[in-house]
């Protein structure tokens, strides 16, 4: 399923993060306003620096429903996700305490329709949801907590149809289960335990657990019940650089021009908030492209086991609006496909899975996603495919 590429090693296999957002909740009409989805975002962007592309337009003005359309749109994804190289889906999947959950239907609905030929695995976002868009990050709508035994078998019972589906995504006979930010669980080591037991007596081979936050991949202390971590792209290279990283100094010294850049960059930003300096340049982190692509090519991975991520492209300003936002100078089709051959041939040579995890198949609030629109088409589309080749 999907193409490979040709070289010697293990095939490549592209998966990408899948949002579910793109329909109508109870809870975001409350929290949001009545109708909100991904595209009520998306469609009131605003340009703020001259090298931006906003507001971003799906081609042929596509603003899907994954509710009310969800078939028809999920075929099409697939059908264009696999004609260009892309192996499977991570869907993003939204759990809480007491089993309550959000944006769960798109994902349901894939895993009941067998006809919807495609990979997937799921990536638990569990962290708790703020009103982070509209700058109330201290403000939590839908709290996270994670319980005791009976709250992991409410949560275990309702994951098992989708490890037992001979469409999910395995590593060694094992269903991959992402967790988002397992730095935030304080019962992570009793929970894995007990999933894994879970797993086991269900006649499962056990669980694969992945991390995929940047915070808790650049960690000296991690759990030995995590068996791989993803490098979510952009966030664990700028991660790195962070002086709150054990990984800073090296960092550093590695990579001085994207380290001073992104020094820089801050001190702007720290000029433009002292003396209230309201132009868009010195309210915006903006980052450079290439910069950070050289960076990731050039890292030296800790283990075989490490599966490495890309990005396509990244403008959040969208979601946060011009004074917490981050955008990327220089990001195009033709450099990221340049880019993307290059990882695929360090992936193959020096990990074991030839895993790599895109950010993302439909991140439009973003700037990040593959699905085609008016700017640059297929293009992105397009550098996936020629990486492979």
């Amino acid at each position: 399923m999907g193409a490979t590429h040709r070289d010697a090693g293990k095939p490549i296999r592209y998966i990408a993060f899948y949002l579910p957002q793109f329909h109508r909740i109870p809870e975001n009409d409350e929290w949001w306003g009545a109708g909100f989805t991904e595209w009520t975002n998306v469609k009131k962007a605003r340009k703020y620096l001259k090298f931006q592309t906003q507001p971003r337009i799906p081609s042929g003005n596509r603003y899907y429903d994954l509710d009310q359309d969800h078939e028809a749109v999920m075929k099409w994804q697939i059908r264009l996700a696999k004609s260009y190289g892309i192996y499977g889906f991570c869907f993003f999947h939204y759990w809480f305490k007491d089993g309550k959950k959000l944006l769960e239907r798109p994902v349901e609905k894939f895993l009941w329709n067998p006809s919807l030929d495609m990979p997937f695995c799921l990536s638990w976002a569990n962290e708790p949801w703020t009103r982070i868009w509209d700058g109330g990050n201290q403000h939590v709508i839908m709290p996270q907590k994670y319980g005791g035994s009976d709250e992991w078998k409410k949560h275990f019972d309702y994951l098992l149809p989708f490890f037992r589906d001979p469409r999910y995504i395995k590593i060694k006979g094992k269903p991959v289960f992402v967790i988002l930010k397992p730095e935030q669980i304080k019962e992570l080591e009793g929970m894995l335990a007990y999933f894994q037991k879970q797993a086991c007596e269900a006649g499962l081979e056990g669980i694969y657990f992945v991390a995929q936050g940047s915070d808790y991949c650049n960690r000296k202390s991690r759990s030995r019940q995590i068996d791989s971590y993803i490098l979510y792209e952009p966030g664990y290279t700028q991660r790195e650089f962070s002086i709150y990283c054990h990984k800073y100094i090296k960092s550093m010294m590695e990579s001085p021009g994207l380290g001073m850049s992104l020094v820089l960059d801050k001190a702007k930003r720290c000029i433009g908030k002292a003396f209230k300096i309201k132009s868009p340049y010195f309210q915006m982190q903006i980052c450079d492209y290439d910069q950070f692509w050289r960076r990731m090519l050039s890292r030296k991975y800790e283990n075989r086991q490490v599966l490495p991520g890309a990005f396509l492209d990244w403008d959040n300003s969208p979601r946060r609006g011009m004074r917490r936002s981050r955008v990327f100078k220089g990001a195009n089709p033709q450099s990221c496909g340049f880019y993307l051959k290059k990882l695929a041939r360090k992936v193959q040579s020096e990990t074991d899975e030839g895993m790599i995890f895109i950010n993302a198949w439909n991140e439009w609030a973003e700037g990040t996603y593959l699905e085609p629109d008016e700017s640059n088409g297929y293009g992105y589309l397009e550098a996936v495919r020629r990486s492979l080749r």
